[in-house]
C-alpha cells in the first residue's frame, strides 16, 4: 500500500506539473487510483468532470502506451493539441491523415516516442491494424463515449463492438477503462458486459453540476427569445440546438441578420463548411453556433456560456450531454430548454422515419415520454435528472433551477384534478391525452360523437378552459405520477394509485399559476465565488483575453487550449507578479507556464 501512495503522490506531481492543479477531484481520484492498480474501470463523469484526466494522467506513470478509442476526428484533434501544448506527447490516427504520416505516427509509438494514440473504434476492425497493435507495448485501453457499445445508448455505434475482440486479441491483455457522461443502469450493465469489462471498479461521480442552472420554458414565443437572449448576450460563446436543418437555417439567418456572430452546423451542409464553422466557434470568431444534434459530441470548448434546446430532445441522455457542453470551466452558464407540444409531434415523427425493431422502437417512445415528463415537472430539475439515471441525492432543492426559482403563487386544482380522473375513468382508460381534453372542454367533434362521450357526465364538465390548458394540468399530472401513458406511437393515459386519493379526497392537487419567469440569463448568475465579475477586474481579464487570442493564433489552436476563462478570471483577482504566484493559479502547469506564462506575467508586473 505504501508503493501505491507513492504512486498516487506521483499522480498528483504530473496533474500539478501538466495540468496546474493542485489535486483531483473526488470522482477522478477514485478512478485514477483504480486504474494505478491495474484493475478495469467504469468512470461516468459529467460532461466537464474531467473524464480525459482519469486516463491521461495514469498514461504518464504507466508503462508503455495508452491506446484511447475516440469517436470523431474533432475529439480526437482537440484532446491532442491539449496535450501537445501541455507537453504531453500523443498523436492520432484517423482518416485524415495520408499512409506515411500514420506509418510514422506508429513507428513513434513502436520506439516509445509517445504516451497516448488516440483511434477511431472502425480502426480496431482492420486486419493490419490490430497486427500493428499486437507489436506494441500497450498498457492500458481507454475507451471514450463508452455508451455508444449499448443499442439502448442514445449514439449506439456497431464499431464499438469491435473493442472486446481487439483487447482479447492483443498479446498481453491491457487495462480497460470505459469513460462516458451519462448512462442509465441498462446502458452500464451493457459497457461491463459487451466491452467484458473484468471486475471492474465502477465510479458514478455527481452527474448535477453546480455551475448550470437548468430552465424549462413553455409558452414562449420560441424565435423571439433566441433572438433577444443572443443580442443580450453578444459578447459569450453558446449554443442553440433545433430539431430540423430547416430550423437551424432559419434561426442562422435571423442571427444573422440581427448583427449576432453566428455560424451553423448540420448533416446537410458540405464537410467543408461544417469544418470552417466548428473552427470559427472554436476560436471564438463565431459566438453562437446554431446547430442540430449533429455538432457536439467532443467539442471541449471550455467557455460556452449557455446552450439553449430550440426543441425537446428525444431522450433525456441527449439533454444532458448536449446541455451539459455549456460550462465546461466550472463557471455559471444558462441551460435553457424551449418546449412546446409540437415539439412531441417532431419527434415521434422522428423515430418513425428511423428504421428499427419494434422492441428499440417501443424503448425511444418510452424514452421519449420520460423527457415530456421532464419538460412538465414542477419538481427541482436537477433531481428529475439524477433519478433518471439512477443516482442517489440528499437535495431534492438546487435552488437555481427554473423550479426551484418559480416564485410564482400555487393554485389548489384538486377539483379540476378531480374531474380529469373521473372523466378518465368514465372513458375506460382506453384513449389519449388529445380525446379526454376534448370531452372537458365539451367539444361535439366527430370522435367524440363517434364514442357518445358527449352523453358522459364530465362532458364540458371544464368548459371555463381551453383545450391547450386542460391538456397543460394533464401533462402535469402525468409528470407528477398522478396519470400514466402506455408506451408507443398512440399513447393512452391511465390512472395511478395517487388519482384514487385524490377522488377519495385523501390528497390535493396543486398547480402554479400563468408563467412570467426571469431566467437566468436576464438575472446576474455571475456571483458564486471571488472569482466573479463582482471580484473580477472585467477590464484586465478582457486584457488576458487578447493575450491569449494572439498566443493561440501563434500556435494555431483554441483560445481555450492554451487557458481556460476560469483561469484567467482567477489571474484577473490574484494579479500574480512572480512565477510562484503565477503557478499557484488553477490552470497554470509548470510546462503551459513556460511557453505561455511569462507574457501573462510581464503583463501584471509592468501594466498593473
Amino acid at each position: 500500500m505504501e508503493m501505491q501512495g507513492t504512486l498516487m503522490e506521483q499522480a498528483q506531481a504530473e496533474l500539478q506539473k501538466y495540468y496546474g492543479y493542485p489535486d483531483f477531484r473526488e470522482g477522478q481520484k477514485k478512478i485514477v487510483n483504480n486504474l494505478l492498480e491495474g484493475r478495469d474501470t467504469l468512470g461516468i463523469l459529467p460532461t466537464g468532470g474531467g473524464k480525459s484526466i482519469c486516463y491521461q494522467v495514469p498514461a504518464l506513470l504507466q508503462p508503455g502506451l495508452t491506446l484511447v478509442v475516440s469517436p470523431l476526428i474533432s475529439l480526437m484533434k482537440d484532446q491532442v493539441d491539449a496535450l501537445t501544448t501541455a507537453g504531453i506527447p500523443a498523436a492520432y490516427i484517423n482518416s485524415t491523415l495520408s499512409g506515411k504520416e500514420v506509418n510514422d505516427r506508429i513507428r513513434a509509438a513502436r520506439r516509445g516516442e509517445l504516451k497516448l494514440l488516440y483511434v477511431a473504434p472502425e480502426r480496431l476492425e482492420l486486419d493490419w491494424f490490430r497486427l500493428e497493435m499486437a507489436g506494441l507495448s500497450i498498457s492500458c485501453v481507454a475507451v471514450d463515449e463508452a455508451h455508444c457499445v449499448s443499442q439502448w445508448g442514445h449514439d449506439f455505434r456497431t464499431s464499438y463492438l469491435a473493442v472486446s475482440p481487439f483487447v482479447e486479441e492483443l498479446p498481453q491483455r491491457p487495462i480497460l477503462a470505459a469513460f462516458t457522461a451519462t448512462a442509465t443502469p441498462e446502458v452500464m450493465e451493457d459497457m461491463v458486459r459487451l466491452l467484458r469489462l473484468r471486475e471492474p471498479g465502477v465510479f458514478m461521480t455527481g452527474l448535477g453540476r453546480d455551475n448550470l442552472a437548468m430552465s424549462v420554458l413553455r409558452g414562449e414565443n420560441k424565435r423571439e427569445f433566441v433572438l433577444d437572449y443572443a443580442a443580450q448576450h453578444a459578447h459569450q460563446p453558446g449554443i442553440v440546438y433545433a430539431a430540423t436543418r430547416k430550423e437551424v437555417d432559419d434561426l442562422y439567418q435571423r442571427l444573422q441578420a440581427a448583427g449576432v456572430t453566428a455560424g451553423r452546423y448540420h448533416a446537410g451542409m458540405n464537410d467543408q463548411e461544417r469544418a470552417d464553422s466548428q473552427e470559427g466557434f472554436l476560436y471564438d470568431d463565431i459566438r453562437v453556433m446554431v446547430a442540430t444534434n449533429a455538432f457536439g459530441m467532443g467539442i471541449d470548448k471550455s467557455n460556452v456560456r449557455y446552450v439553449i434546446h430550440y426543441n425537446m430532445p428525444k431522450n433525456m441522455e441527449a439533454y444532458v450531454q448536449e446541455a451539459g457542453r455549456a460550462g465546461r470551466d466550472g463557471e455559471p452558464s444558462d441551460c435553457i430548454l424551449l418546449f412546446s407540444a409540437q415539439d412531441i409531434m417532431t419527434q415521434k415523427f422522428l423515430i418513425e422515419q428511423n428504421p428499427q425493431d419494434t422492441e428499440r422502437k417501443a424503448n425511444e417512445y418510452r424514452k421519449l415520454q420520460q423527457m415530456i415528463d421532464y419538460c412538465y415537472t414542477t419538481r427541482c430539475l436537477r433531481s428529475a435528472q439524477l433519478d433518471y439515471f439512477g443516482e442517489s441525492h440528499d437535495d431534492d432543492h438546487c435552488g437555481i433551477c427554473s423550479s426551484c426559482t418559480d416564485e410564482r403563487e400555487l393554485v389548489n386544482i384538486t377539483v379540476d384534478a378531480q374531474k380529469i380522473f373521473s372523466c378518465i375513468h368514465r372513458m375506460r382508460e382506453r384513449y389519449g391525452v388529445a380525446l379526454v381534453s376534448s370531452v372537458l372542454k365539451g367539444s361535439r367533434n366527430q370522435k367524440v360523437l363517434q364514442y357518445g362521450f358527449e352523453k358522459l357526465p364530465t362532458h364540458g364538465a371544464m368548459s371555463s378552459r381551453s383545450e391547450k390548458e386542460i391538456t397543460e394540468i394533464i401533462n402535469m399530472l402525468i409528470s407528477e405520477g398522478y396519470l400514466a401513458l402506455s408506451e408507443g406511437q398512440y399513447p393512452v393515459v391511465r390512472l395511478q394509485p395517487l388519482a384514487a386519493e385524490v377522488l377519495r379526497g385523501q390528497r390535493q392537487v396543486h398547480q402554479r399559476v400563468a408563467r412570467t419567469l426571469v431566467t437566468s440569463g436576464t438575472r446576474d448568475r455571475s456571483r458564486s465565488r471571488d472569482t466573479s465579475p463582482s471580484a473580477v477586474n472585467e477590464t484586465v481579464f478582457e486584457q488576458l483575453r487578447l493575450i491569449r487570442r494572439e498566443l493561440a493564433g501563434r500556435e494555431h489552436v483554441p483560445s481555450y487550449i492554451i487557458f481556460n476563462d476560469a483561469t484567467l478570471r482567477e489571474m484577473s483577482v490574484v494579479c500574480p507578479q512572480t512565477e510562484a504566484e503565477m503557478l499557484r493559479v488553477k490552470g497554470v502547469g509548470e510546462v503551459k507556464y513556460r511557453k505561455y506564462g511569462k507574457a501573462f506575467l510581464e503583463f501584471f508586473q509592468n501594466d498593473m
